[in-house]
Formats: C-alpha cells, structure tokens, sequence
C-alpha cells in the first residue's frame, strides 16, 4: 500500500477482536516510533506497552471517566507514551523559542506508531483523557515524568469508515469520501497554487490563518 492509501486507511479505532496481538508486531510499531524526528534527535519519549490481562484492565479502568473511553478495555494492548526530558540543545532552543519541541516530538512520534500499526492491519486510538497519576503508579512511572497519552491497539473489529470529516486545504470542514484523489480538495483551495509540477505552495496573496 503506498503512502496516500495508509493515511486514509488509519483511523481512530474503538471497537476490538478478541484475538491477542504477537508482540513481535507492537515492536515493529515501536521501531517506526523511534525512527520518527525529533528536535536536535532528543527523541524524548519511552514507549511501555502493556499486554498483561490484569495491568492492562486497571490501566484500561484508568482511561474512562464521565463515561469516556470505556472502549479501552477492549483493546488487547495498551501503550503508554511516557515524556522524558529533551537533551540540552533542544532545551535551549525550546526555551528561546517558547515552543515545547518535546510535546511536538511526542506527537510526530505516536503518528509514526500509528500509521505502523495500520500498515500491518492493526486499529489504534489515541487517547489523552485518562487519569494520569494513577497511570503512572500502575506502571511505576518517576516522579517528574509525564504521561501524555495512552494508545489503544488491537485488531479492529470494524471496517474502515468510509467518510471522515477533515478540514479542506482552505479550513472548511468537508466530509469527501477518504478515497478521493487529494487534489480535489486542493484544487478548491483559494490560498493555495497548484504549479506545473504539482507542487503545493501558499499562495502569496493570502496570509495563513
């Protein structure tokens, strides 16, 4: 599958089979986690995958509350990112710069792990709701470290969905079927130039908003 079809193929998967997931695969997606780019390489971020039945329920137990998330205890795995500290020189730069590049490393990070997963016919979610602190003593996480997210994974036990409400090229929300060619979108566009070549740029009458 090339790389339009697995974006279009990922999506935030809530209901799972029952059927366990080989380690040997979470690891694959871990990998494509640790290959994924960071502020000046800091890769600020360990990956605990928990796929013991008892852990994963009391984690799973930590992920709902006001009814949110009660999916999670279906997942067959459980991965939490945990926030390590960046090194020095991305330090500095976020600290000039007032940009946390730890928190966007993370991100970029989870997408790796994700767009993995989907690639080898596993579902993820990825959740921000949940209780943290209890997370981090389940999983005897250090004090002054962070847990960002947690991400569901398991075989999915739905289909892909068929339509997916994105913002167009220009910001307006649009519910295009995921299998239409790219460009439609980009092609409506106003602040956004088509060139011979096909390469996007901002068009420089319009100022991003």
């Amino acid at each position: 599958m090339d790389f339009s079809e697995l974006v279009r193929k990922r999506q935030s998967d809530r209901r799972y089979e029952e059927r366990a997931v080989p380690r040997e695969l979470v690891m694959r997606c871990i990998e494509a986690a640790r290959l994924a780019p960071s502020a000046c390489n800091s890769q600020p971020w360990h990956f605990v995958a928990v796929d013991d039945p008892q852990l994963k329920a009391r984690l799973a137990r930590a992920a709902e509350g006001l009814g949110m998330n009660r999916f999670a205890a279906e997942a067959p795995v459980i991965v939490a990112v945990v926030l390590e500290k960046m090194n020095i020189t991305a330090r500095i730069g976020s600290m000039l710069k007032r940009k946390d590049y730890s928190l966007l490393d993370v991100g970029i990070a989870v997408e790796h792990f994700c767009l993995q997963a989907a690639e080898l016919g596993l579902g993820t979610c990825i959740l921000g709701w949940f209780d943290e602190p209890q997370a981090a003593r389940l999983l005897g996480v250090p004090r002054g470290r962070r847990i960002p997210l947690l991400v569901t994974m398991g075989y999915p036990a739905a289909a892909t969905c068929a339509r997916r409400l994105r913002r167009s090229a220009r910001g307006t929300p649009t519910g295009r079927r995921s299998d239409s060619p790219p460009g439609r979108v980009a092609q409506t566009a106003s602040r956004i130039c088509i060139f011979p070549d096909n390469t996007l740029y901002l068009s420089p009458d319009r100022t991003y908003r």
